[in-house]
């Protein structure tokens, strides 16, 4: 069984076989997530006779890995705090893609009580949370503090004007026994579970509606209609309503991670990945309706026509562009300024776009042979069909 230790603990996963690729992800936006539902990646590694799994359809694999990428053979897709943490204080790590989905924060406050601005918070209290798990980034948190400070900071107001309320939890769950039967697809984890509406995923409202404290921060679009919904709670400050992209930081962008062992030993199947991701990504641009039923299924919008409207405008192909690395490089300075990771890095570094471009190359080839086949007398390399004179 593979194991490295972080912090004193012993983590566990399978021993790497390279016959085989794990994955994981968020329940969030991003082609890794509608792939789940449609098995193209699955197609790419199967051309290679290798077998493509999600992380926990094994008992030798608890959660941990999602969090601290403790499997060479893995990729995760994911929020950026812990894939930013594991870069920088654990392990090494190659960002492959992002896919970003502008949703800053809200800040809710009960729905009849009198505060209609961030200016009649003052004085009041605002609910954090807190992580007693060492292993993992507090990323929850991490998002929570960074929108909480962006919306005093849009409102001429400072943590001084507030009283921060912390709020601790165990969070010990990753390797508990009853927490690890196994499950071919993460979407198996929601079927038991109602998860737009358990509040184990929403913890502070309790604390909001019970009058601990009078206001909490969630993530915009996502969470906030649910809770909205329930008419209990209303959202008073919304960082999405702001033009400036900077202020976009909840957990996003999504980053696409595998270690830098499968860079460097297999890079072929970190371009099978892409390939897989990207016809995925096209895909569910030109069918967002399809997608955003797909989606409502793992993710936290209000319904299907909310996921819809949540994700019209994103660009589900997975890139790399300078927009999203520097919000990236945004909120890996928040995490070191307010220490959720102990070591810089630049991202720009980390971001390892040569998989991308072989991968989009290949794809570009399989296509032209598929349609030359179909027009001409014999199928032609795309390089073949450029050397042709005409005339």
């Amino acid at each position: 069984m593979g194991t490295m230790t972080i912090k004193g603990k012993e983590m566990r996963s399978v021993d790497v076989d390279w016959n085989e690729f794990y994955y994981t992800n968020c329940p969030l936006v991003s082609p890794s997530n509608i792939d789940q539902e449609i098995g193209w990646v699955k197609e790419e590694f199967k051309k290679m006779d290798i077998a493509y799994k999600f992380l926990r359809s094994t008992t030798e694999n608890d959660w941990y890995p999602h969090y601290v990428h403790n499997l060479d053979n893995l990729m995760r897709y994911g929020g950026c705090f812990p894939a930013i943490h594991v870069q920088a204080d654990v392990r090494r790590t190659r960002l492959i893609g992002t896919t970003h989905v502008y949703e800053g924060g809200c800040m809710l406050v009960r729905s009849r009580d009198p505060i209609y601005r961030m200016k009649d918070l003052k004085g009041k209290k605002i609910g954090i949370t807190r992580s007693l798990n060492i292993i993992k980034n507090d990323w929850w948190r991490c998002q929570e503090e960074q929108g909480i400070e962006l919306m005093l900071m849009m409102n001429d107001m400072t943590r001084d004007d507030v009283e921060m309320v912390d709020f601790p939890y165990p969070d010990d769950w990753y390797d508990k026994p009853e927490m690890l039967t196994p499950m071919e697809n993460p979407s198996e984890l929601w079927l038991k579970r109602d998860h737009k509406h358990d509040l184990a995923f929403r913890p502070l409202e309790k604390a909001l509606l019970d009058g601990t404290v009078d206001a909490i921060y969630t993530q915009s679009k996502v969470f906030q209609h649910i809770q909205e919904q329930t008419s209990k709670i209303k959202a008073i400050e919304n960082l999405a309503n702001y033009p400036d992209w900077t202020l976009q930081g909840a957990n996003v962008p999504a980053t696409c991670t595998v270690s830098d062992v499968a860079c460097e030993e297999h890079p072929e199947m970190v371009v099978a990945l892409l390939k897989g991701l990207i016809k995925v990504g096209r895909w569910t641009n030109q069918h967002k309706h399809a997608a955003a039923a797909i989606l409502d299924k793992q993710t936290y919008y209000l319904d299907v026509e909310d996921t819809y409207r949540g994700i019209k405008d994103v660009d589900m192909v997975p890139n790399l562009s300078p927009y999203n690395l520097e919000a990236l490089q945004i909120n890996k300075d928040f995490m070191l300024s307010h220490g959720y990771i102990e070591n810089d890095f630049d991202v720009f570094e980390w971001a390892a776009p040569e998989f991308m471009e072989q991968a989009a190359a290949e794809l570009l080839e399989e296509e032209w042979k598929k349609r030359s086949s179909a027009v001409l007398p014999e199928a032609t390399s795309l390089e073949e069909s450029m050397k042709g004179r005409i005339g």
